[in-house]
């Protein structure tokens, strides 16, 4: 099986971060993805150093866009491409000859990814940025961290790939999707602060809706509810409980004990949560990680360990399902998510031969 993506051809100009992992999420069901490298820069077959999963499974060339002869070779193969990703600056790509106007003279039915972090209009896209900065105008940051402490980011997972990469994945299928229905092609505008944007919808829903205070920390999902948090263990490791639901929090409370403790029976009211959180936080700390999971393993409590990146391919489950896959001795993510009918080829690093 070659993919579902099979015969979806997508050029992509080498960057780092979101554009890399949308083009990532296509090569991964099959598409054929050629990436253009600037002389000397991208990682190359069975060059250690540089190995990068974000960039598997690709096609590379090496073009100097300085080069008049270059710029004439991309719009040459852009003429038989579905699509093209990239990650300038706003007005980058028109000044090397290459904007919109052009490529889609060249094929009406070129898919135009534009992966920026603010977009490619408004006061503040021509600026720089990374991902935290994405987030915290989005005011997806603001959410994140403890009660009266400052905002924890979480890594770059909800501008960069979130808000970012995966947005332009499904944006390209999509703008794919109408070029194949009308003959028309177009750009996508894929902003990271957008991104993180739509990702906050539901929490936009409860605030809007009065069930959602915004501060961080004492909230039902962000940590200020007892029954929905990480908690210590006496090894010094963490286990993670999301008992919202009163089925899932008479188990939790069950199982650790405090089942008939009438100090935990108003569950949803958080003028309470705080000591409660305190009672649990005291409680975990008396048995190990390994412990409470022989506890509440095989339960519907809503509870996992929290496994380090080299504990999670190891879990039973994950291992079991083939969540993560090893090549040249690097262990990575395996395709997401699972066509049963055109399962994704087994990825590689050292990339694919042109075809």
């Amino acid at each position: 099986m070659a993919g579902a993506l099979e015969g979806l051809t997508v050029l992509e100009f080498a960057g780092i971060g979101p554009g890399p992992f949308a083009c990532m999420m296509l090569a991964d069901h099959g598409a054929r993805v050629i990436r253009i490298d600037r002389p000397s820069k991208g990682a190359r077959v069975g060059d250690e150093g540089q190995r990068d999963i974000l960039n598997r499974n690709r096609e590379r060339i090496e073009l100097d866009l300085k080069d008049p002869l270059a710029i004439a070779q991309i719009r040459d193969l852009v003429k038989q491409a579905d699509a093209i990703v990239e990650g300038f600056r706003p007005g980058v790509m028109e000044r090397l000859g290459l904007g919109p106007d052009v490529l889609l003279a060249d094929n009406p039915k070129l898919v135009f990814g534009r992966m920026t972090g603010w977009g490619q209009d408004g006061p503040m896209a021509p600026l720089a940025g990374h991902d935290i900065n994405y987030i915290a105008l989005a005011g997806a940051l603001h959410g994140f961290g403890q009660a009266g402490g400052k905002p924890q980011f979480p890594i770059n997972l909800v501008g960069d790939f979130g808000g970012g990469g995966m947005l332009m994945a499904f944006g390209v299928m999509a703008a794919v999707f109408s070029a194949q229905q009308t003959g028309q092609g177009q750009v996508i505008d894929c902003a990271m602060v957008d991104g993180a944007a739509i990702l906050s919808a539901m929490t936009y829903t409860f605030l809007g809706n009065g069930r959602w205070k915004d501060e961080r920390g004492v909230n039902l999902l962000d940590g200020g509810a007892h029954f929905y948090d990480t908690y210590e263990t006496s090894d010094g490791k963490y286990v993670s409980i999301g008992s919202i639901e009163p089925q899932f929090y008479a188990l939790l409370l069950e199982k650790t004990g405090l089942a008939n403790d009438p100090e935990f029976a108003p569950q949803m009211d958080p003028r309470v949560w705080p000591k409660l959180k305190e009672r649990l936080t005291a409680l975990f700390l008396t048995k190990t990680r390994d412990d409470w999971c022989a506890i509440m393993d095989g339960t519907d409590i809503c509870f996992a360990p929290v496994l380090s990146l080299r504990e999670a391919p190891k879990h039973p489950h994950n291992a079991q399902r083939g969540s993560f896959i090893e090549d040249q001795g690097m262990v990575m993510p395996a395709p997401a998510p699972r066509f049963l009918g055109t399962p994704a080829p087994r990825p590689s690093l050292a990339g694919r031969s042109k075809g």
